[in-house]
């Protein structure tokens, strides 16, 4: 199986495509730019969405659902909103099709044109904000917290999968306060969680920090992130929080009498993380065997293969592996007996490998009778014959050092390739092979833009723990109070 995987020094793009589409994670639709989540795959997302969604309700906020369809004038109320999502739309004219008699195919029925536009949901900032505009009235009303769970269009020229699709699946928070410093503080509180979620579950360390001005999201006052580095040196954005101000409140007059009985407009964050995510586990655990996964998020923590050759022993075997994975289910870990008939262990072995299991226990006659099984880790490729009293135990506490020994494994693979530079020449040739870069930046577009378009590297962020640290810019040579991080990103 792992045959069918392209080598990651040898292309790594094409390595990632064939990790994703032969560990059954996605695959291609009809439809130019979109993807089909196979099951495996959707277990995965699945198990993101369920701690995600735990952690959202434990501080406060509540799941809703709106409309997939937007008012096209919506859009335009915002205008920063609409110059950042304009070229991204898919918008419906019409309401129905109907035989073209010349052709004989389907054509948009003329009588059927809508009164007014309407645009496929790219994001819900406009449309949850005529909803609030109706729901606030007073501060009493305040705060709103609700996220949702949906998908989203963004038409994409160029697309990759789970990385950057026409359609994805995320989750998108929208909550309105009373107060600015409320509002500021629900951005960084999402800004926190999903660190947490990023290194606690995904196993994937991060660099929390703020957007620049040219970064930040189309409509927001600021925009919070959290940047991880892949296995090829570039970096991915993991997840967004934003700081919208009074911007989509005034857009849709969402005023409320406020504790001294004065009028005020609502302050708002928006905030959300996709199936990117599901990318970004792949890039940075998965190797040339296939995925790596964390056992928190892993659909599947252990296989049990049971191997015999004959009838005689396989009764035995089945019952043997049987009971182990009742005992495992009974600690709630997620176990796959894998008694299917008509394939060998060895081929087995290597589709678990495939697709990331964690951990794998094979178990044959000799280990019933001597009270052994084998246990092998998917991170690692260590085998062992260990006693078979105890296995949960053991099978507990070894998955929490696959999970933690994965994060120890990330980030010091960030450290190895993260530097720190001073002078433009040293930052093109660092840049060039990849890595986090810090830097000096003189806080202009204007330079930013310029490094963009000779290096291909962005400003990730202006790391929230960066030091103060005076410095000059790469460029110009002007003051700089701080270093940024820059990278080339997906």
């Amino acid at each position: 199986m792992a045959d069918a995987i392209t080598p990651r020094a040898e292309d790594y793009s094409r390595w990632y495509v064939d990790v994703v589409r032969q560990a059954k994670l996605a695959d291609y639709s009809p439809v130019r730019g979109c993807m089909i989540i196979r099951p495996h795959g959707y277990a995965l997302w699945e198990n993101m969405q369920r701690s995600l969604d735990d952690m959202f309700k434990a501080t406060g906020h509540e799941n809703a659902y709106f409309p997939l369809f937007i008012p096209q004038s919506f859009l335009a109320r915002e205008a920063e909103h609409v110059e950042g999502f304009a070229k991204e739309c898919a918008v419906i004219t019409h309401s129905r099709l109907e035989v073209d008699e010349e052709t004989g195919g389907l054509r948009p029925a003329p009588d059927a044109k809508l009164e007014e536009n309407l645009i496929v949901r790219p994001t819900s900032e406009t449309i949850i904000w005529d909803a609030y505009s109706r729901w606030i009235q007073s501060w009493r009303d305040l705060p709103i917290k609700i996220n949702q769970w949906a998908n989203v269009v963004r038409w994409e020229m160029r697309t990759r999968l789970f990385l950057r699709t026409m359609e994805f699946l995320w989750q998108e928070g929208h909550t309105a306060h009373a107060t600015k410093q409320e509002a500021l503080d629900e951005t960084r509180l999402i800004l926190e969680l999903y660190a947490d979620f990023a290194e606690n579950y995904m196993a994937l360390p991060v660099v929390k920090g703020t957007k620049t001005a040219s970064e930040r999201f189309a409509g927001a006052v600021d925009t919070l992130c959290i940047e991880a580095l892949m296995q090829d040196g570039k970096a991915l954005q993991a997840g967004t929080s934003h700081f919208l101000g009074q911007n989509f409140s005034k857009a849709f007059n969402c005023q409320f009498q406020n504790r001294e009985n004065e009028l005020e407009y609502a302050w708002s964050t928006s905030w959300g993380v996709s199936t990117r995510l599901v990318g970004a586990l792949v890039m940075a655990h998965s190797d040339d065997s296939g995925l790596v996964l964390p056992p928190k998020l892993a659909p599947i923590q252990v296989a049990i293969v049971p191997i015999h050759r004959g009838d005689d022993d396989k009764a035995t075997v089945l019952e043997a592996a049987g009971a182990i994975a009742d005992e495992f289910r009974d600690r709630g870990i997620r176990t796959r007996l894998d008694d299917r008939e008509g394939f060998r262990p060895g081929w087995k072995f290597a589709e678990h490998e495939l697709q990331g299991v964690p951990l794998r226990i094979a178990i044959g006659p000799r280990d019933v009778k001597n009270g052994t099984v084998e246990l092998a880790q998917r991170n690692t490729a260590d085998k062992q014959t260990v006693p078979r009293e105890g296995i949960a135990d053991r099978i507990v506490s070894a998955l929490e050092s696959v999970q933690k020994s994965m994060f120890s494994n990330a980030l010091a693979f960030r450290e190895s390739n993260t530097h720190h530079v001073d002078d433009y020449d040293s930052f093109k040739e660092v840049i060039e092979g990849g890595g986090f870069v810090y830097a000096h930046w003189d806080g202009t577009d204007e330079t930013e833009a310029r490094i963009k378009e000779e290096t291909k590297a962005t400003i990730r962020c202006i790391p929230l723990d960066a030091p103060d640290e005076a410095g000059k810019d790469l460029v110009t040579g002007a003051p700089s109070a701080r270093r940024v991080l820059f990278a080339r990103a997906y």
